[in-house]
């Protein structure tokens, strides 16, 4: 009874909300991913010409 009463009280994203916040996630994912490879790259590359 009360988590019926809880979900009630939820605000679910519509289709538009849902793709909008996927784009987002996606984007800011790839683009964490692409910028950790270079740090990766590079520091990989200072430490091999330093050792």
């Amino acid at each position: 009874m009360d988590v019926q009463f809880e979900m009630n009280k939820v605000s679910w994203p519509n289709w538009e909300e849902l793709k909008g916040s996927t784009y987002v996630v996606l984007s800011l994912s790839l683009i964490l991913t692409v910028f950790l490879f270079f740090v990766d790259f590079i520091l990989s590359k200072v430490l091999s010409f330093i050792l």
